[in-house]
């Protein structure tokens, strides 16, 4: 090993041609300080795999649960786009295949951009069954944010490919036939709810953007219909678009049309 450079070392663990302990072990009689730093970042490379790996397991734990008593098809579902003041309402089922682990999901809000939509690429590649369903504005404001979040995932089940045995749901309980659990914050803790906020949050975010070049005064390509101030002061000023939510609008755009 003393005859490779630093790249031909690196290059041959990740092959798996050398094992870590080998580079230590190369330490003893190898002083290049190159070699020191590279040993390093991947003591560091390890530290980050072994986390993420355990995070994996206990976000898999209830899914593992399930599928010891055979219910091989657990679906998670969530929600994206409950609180905004314009734009649909979001939701997607996805059914995940235990045997394609995907690594570093977590509540979709808590990661960046680049990693949600690479994690949403590597569920689509990955996942036994997807589904996306969205409620507009109009029905939000025709039977209230909470039943067009229910009924929107309810077609996201209708819409699955593979009828599920279970279902996980962030902390909604449904009117449905399939055997359910409601989890609180389930899109932090558990796999397939958190592929299920990621693949909903991709999607309505790609929308939004969407709707920004329809109607750019807006700003929806920052906030995405949240209510920031800049966002209530371009309604105050041009009044609401078709996507806006009337009954979120009512109280401060009213003051202003008198």
């Amino acid at each position: 090993m003393k005859d490779l450079n630093l790249a031909q070392l690196r290059l041959a663990y990740d092959k798996g041609e050398i094992r870590y302990e080998e580079l230590l072990e190369l330490l003893r009689t190898d002083t290049r300080k190159g070699l020191i730093q590279l040993i390093e970042t991947i003591r560091k490379q390890r530290q980050r795999d072994k986390a993420m790996i355990e995070q994996y397991q206990q976000m898999m734990a209830k899914e593992n649960d399930l599928h010891r008593q055979g219910l091989l098809f657990v679906a998670g579902l969530d929600e994206v786009g409950r609180g905004p003041l314009a734009g649909p309402v979001v939701t997607a089922a996805v059914i995940l295949d235990p045997d394609k682990p995907i690594y570093g999901l977590r509540d979709s809000k808590k990661l960046s951009l680049k990693r949600r939509q690479a994690l949403a690429e590597e569920i689509r590649d990955k996942a036994i069954a997807i589904s996306i369903h969205q409620h507009s504005a109009e029905v939000i404001d025709r039977i209230n944010i909470l039943e067009a979040t229910k009924a929107s995932m309810l077609q996201s089940i209708e819409g699955l490919s593979q009828t599920p045995q279970h279902l996980l749901i962030d902390a909604l309980a449904l009117d449905c036939p399939i055997p359910q659990t409601a989890i609180i914050k389930g899109d932090d803790s558990c796999l397939c709810i958190s592929a299920a906020s990621v693949v909903a949050k991709v999607y309505r975010d790609e929308l939004m953007q969407h709707y920004h070049r329809q109607y750019p005064e807006y700003g929806f390509d920052h906030h995405v219909g949240y209510g920031t101030k800049q966002h209530i002061e371009a309604i105050r000023r041009l009044g609401p678009t078709p996507i806006h939510r009337r009954s979120f609008i009512r109280h401060f755009y009213k003051e202003t049309i008198g």
